[in-house]
């Protein structure tokens, strides 16, 4: 198959508005040509508005899109030139595979020798030759998928739009079809936006993730970056299991916790905020020690599993806060006794986004928050 010609997109201050609802509320966005994008974010939080936005199926009440610096916020969606896959197959039944993948084909006038060509070989590129003639009932989930796929991808469209293909297969499957999903994606050299609420999804497939909340984007970056450098306590909390511990950030690396933490920190990456702020603790960078009275932390023991490669346990903080914690070897506490935890990394988020607005209207700068008393 001939590469794609991917597009570079952008997405300006979109915001889209329904009938008591605002879905969107001023939408930046910068997609890199033959990038693979995805928008991540809890159900309600207009990922998927924003993506049929992009298709022209949603018309925004204002802002721009644009392919390659074109302004197409008010183009057909006939005539952008995507491709489509949804998350319900959207196959008709009553069609062969290959009357269903040409269908697309022929309402652009196609000859028919070029449509059986892209009927071809977009079935050889998802591994299903030899089922041009079957219908999909025939086929299983799976392959339903892989032909809604194919379709989309037997218009050479310039950008590849994925609304939760994988929702409706099982979890090996799903597993199976992320990397075949990547594979074509970067055969054929098109730019893909994907939609997805699962994080594990995003973070294995992505070279960019958007995570998305209350409409709104809250970060933006690579799989990485999000995960490990998170930019708001949303995006820290919505990523894979995470204990958050309030306190006051200096901003320049000093911070002090609400919860008494002994000995210094290992420095923390990425911007940092100042004022209120959350200690982001995750499991895998945490570690249990016997010796309580020089770990960072203390805490009970609520219980402890094994995981195959090592244990989670879980402690309950003097503030109630309940801390969970990878670790190699079997915990020595018995559950109501006192372990001690010792932090290998962390990062640092603001409290929240209206902090300053909210929590402490009266204060003229963030050096009146770090010189007032923790909360």
């Amino acid at each position: 198959m001939e590469r794609g010609n991917g597009v570079a997109v952008g997405v300006e201050a979109i915001s889209k508005e329904f009938p008591g609802h605002v879905a969107l509320k001023g939408v930046d966005l910068e997609i890199e040509a033959r990038s693979f994008t995805t928008l991540l974010g809890p159900s309600g939080c207009g990922k998927t508005t924003l993506l049929r936005i992009l298709a022209g199926f949603e018309t925004a009440t204002s802002g721009r899109v644009t392919f390659d610096g074109r302004d197409i916020a008010r183009m057909p969606s006939w005539k952008r030139n995507i491709g489509f896959v949804f998350q319900n197959y959207a196959l008709w039944p009553h069609m062969s595979i290959r009357d269903n993948i040409a269908y697309g084909l022929k309402l652009r006038k196609l000859g028919k020798e070029q449509i059986a060509e892209r009927v071809t070989e977009s079935l050889r590129m998802v591994g299903l030759d030899g089922r041009a003639e079957a219908f999909p009932g025939q086929l299983s989930g799976g392959q339903q998928q892989r032909v809604a796929i194919a379709r989309a991808l037997a218009l050479r469209p310039n950008v590849l739009l994925l609304d939760e293909p994988l929702s409706n297969l099982d979890a090996k499957m799903r597993i199976g079809m992320r990397q075949e999903l990547l594979r074509l994606q970067r055969e054929v050299g098109i730019t893909a936006v994907y939609v997805t609420h699962d994080q594990e999804e995003a973070l294995e497939m992505s070279d960019q993730v958007a995570v998305m909340h209350d409409g709104r984007i809250d970060q933006v970056g690579s799989p990485q970056a999000i995960y490990e450098t998170p930019e708001t306590a949303f995006v820290a909390s919505f990523i894979g299991h995470v204990t958050l511990l309030g306190g006051v950030s200096d901003g320049a690396g000093g911070f002090r916790s609400d919860l008494p933490i002994a000995g210094a920190l290992p420095a923390f990456d990425g911007a940092l905020p100042t004022g209120r702020a959350q200690l982001v603790l995750r499991p895998e960078d945490l570690d249990l020690v016997d010796d309580v009275e020089h770990a960072h932390l203390r805490g009970t023991l609520v219980r402890s599993s094994y995981h195959g490669r090592g244990y989670r346990s879980a402690l309950r903080l003097a503030d109630g806060t309940l801390c969970e914690v990878d670790h190699r070897r079997p915990v020595a506490a018995a559950p109501g006794e006192e372990a001690g935890i010792r932090v290998g990394a962390a990062a640092l988020v603001p409290e929240s986004d209206d902090y300053y607005r909210e929590a402490a209207p009266e204060a003229e700068s963030a050096d009146d928050l770090v010189a007032a008393p923790a909360a």
